[in-house]
């Protein structure tokens, strides 16, 4: 076909050796890699606030928490990403850059990846047999979203008041905690 031209599929190697120089942060799926833009003032707050507690919590039990620059790896999905908080409880997660099992996933939603943490990333997260949650951030308003892993599948606990339930750290943070200036 005239015209017609493909882009190149790159191997998680070759990514993650790119990534470990790379200016501008990218994630992976399936062969694509995907530039991440910069940060809102409001979302980096959001995210600070939250590493805070997450940080203390993992500690008291073992575990590590990382903010913005980790990347999680998805083998089911062949993808990589780089959520903005994660934490870790297996003692074999021992890559420098990756974390292959997270307990816990947090995303804080922007206008213009909102749509993408909704869906690819959620769904290809779920599929990560040592996560127990992913949450959801609204930046807009007082919204967080706990997808929790139940048995074979996952529940979903939205919260607009009162404290955030984060059973995988056995964290409960009050919701004003999230959204302080």
């Amino acid at each position: 076909m005239a015209g017609v031209s493909r882009k190149p599929w790159i191997t998680p190697q070759d990514y993650l050796a790119a990534e470990r120089t790379a200016e501008v942060r990218h994630e992976y799926l399936d062969g694509e890699v995907f530039a991440m833009v910069g940060e809102s003032r409001r979302h980096v707050t959001i995210v600070g606030n939250l590493f805070v507690a997450l940080r203390q919590a993992a500690r008291a039990r073992g575990c590590q928490a990382y903010a913005n620059d980790v990347k999680v790896r998805v083998e089911a999905a062949n993808a990589f990403y780089y959520p903005d908080l994660v934490a870790t409880c297996a003692g074999g997660d021992d890559d420098a850059y990756v974390v292959k099992d997270p307990v816990l996933v947090v995303e804080v939603l922007s206008d213009s990846t909102e749509a993408i943490d909704r869906r690819e990333k959620r769904t290809n997260y779920q599929k990560i047999p040592s996560l127990r949650e992913i949450v959801l951030v609204s930046q807009s308003e007082r919204l967080v979203e706990v997808y929790r892993r139940d048995g074979a599948g996952w529940t979903v606990d939205v919260v607009r008041d009162g404290p955030i339930m984060l059973a995988a750290l056995d964290l409960s943070l009050p919701l004003d905690a999230v959204y302080e200036d």
